[in-house]
């Protein structure tokens, strides 16, 4: 290909083996695109490619990327807003020709095994090193270690009393990540040896920062959460994961299975993720 189809917040490049996203910057664009700034998405990391009608005479460009593909995703884990998607490509109405042409052209491109879920992942995370200020503390990755450095005025006494945190990306299986646009958003740690006893919440837990009102926004957290997840994936066999494997308390399992039926009833996660979610959840227990 290598061909360019200009959208309102994105444009899009096609080449010979990959789709080439470049975000716009400004006040209209999602503060996460302008985080991106821009992505390169190979073929082999799609599942499908999709167009639908958008809103005030747009069309929607969607292209879905397999389960395990993208560290962003994976950390996502269907938790944001549809106009957050930087998968989707909102064009004017106009534009559905050449729309429906390039569909065509990925949907000809895709892998033949589109439908399983990737063995690892193939969409560059954002790099390290990068950080961000949390409602407890402050969190940040050199690339090999994840420290946190707690605040005076928000983090608990536990917290306190463990003092700071260094966690060498060896130790970790993966992270959670919960939006801050929930009311208890985090970003957890998850250790691939679990702690015998893991704290309820994470407010208590000295491998998470927890979200405020003004701190912990998407658009810094999740790439952060991304870029820990590529590394981690890296470092060793066990596959990065996105949710803990260790049993965890019955409040907070039903606590995350409400908060996913919520993220269903408002269209931000399929029937067929909640159920594999809940399953998940379920299995911790």
């Amino acid at each position: 290909m290598g061909d360019v189809l200009a959208g309102i917040q994105a444009t899009w490049e096609f080449t010979s083996d990959s789709v080439h996203i470049r975000f716009e910057r400004g006040h209209r664009t999602p503060r996460l695109f302008s985080a991106l700034r821009e992505r390169r998405i190979p073929h082999e990391a799609l599942a499908s490619v999709a167009l639908s009608p958008g809103k005030r005479g747009t069309v929607v460009l969607h292209a879905r990327p397999r389960p395990g593909a993208d560290p962003l995703m994976a950390a996502a884990a269907g938790q944001l807003k549809e106009e957050c998607d930087p998968y989707r490509l909102v064009l004017p109405a106009d534009r559905e020709d050449a729309a429906v042409y390039y569909r065509d052209a990925l949907r000809a491109v895709l892998p033949a095994d589109a439908a399983r879920p990737a063995v690892r992942y193939v969409v560059a995370a954002p790099g390290s090193p990068i950080a961000f200020k949390a409602h407890d503390g402050r969190a940040s990755f050199d690339g090999r270690y994840v420290d946190f450095r707690w605040s005076r005025t928000g983090a608990s006494s536990t917290k306190w009393k463990a003092g700071d945190q260094s966690f060498a990306v060896g130790e970790l299986s993966g992270v959670e990540w919960r939006t801050p646009e929930s009311l208890d958003g985090y970003l957890r740690l998850l250790r691939r040896v679990p702690e015998p006893s893991p704290p309820a919440g994470a407010a208590k837990d000295p491998a998470a920062v927890v979200f405020g009102v003004r701190s912990g926004s998407v658009h810094e957290s999740l790439p952060f959460a991304a870029a820990v997840l590529e590394s981690v994936q890296r470092s060793g066999p066990a596959p990065a994961l996105a949710l803990s494997t260790a049993r965890r308390d019955p409040a907070d399992i039903a606590e995350r299975i409400r908060h996913l039926g919520e993220l269903r009833d408002a269209g931000l996660v399929t029937d067929e993720e909640f159920t594999s979610k809940k399953t998940e959840l379920l299995a911790e227990l």
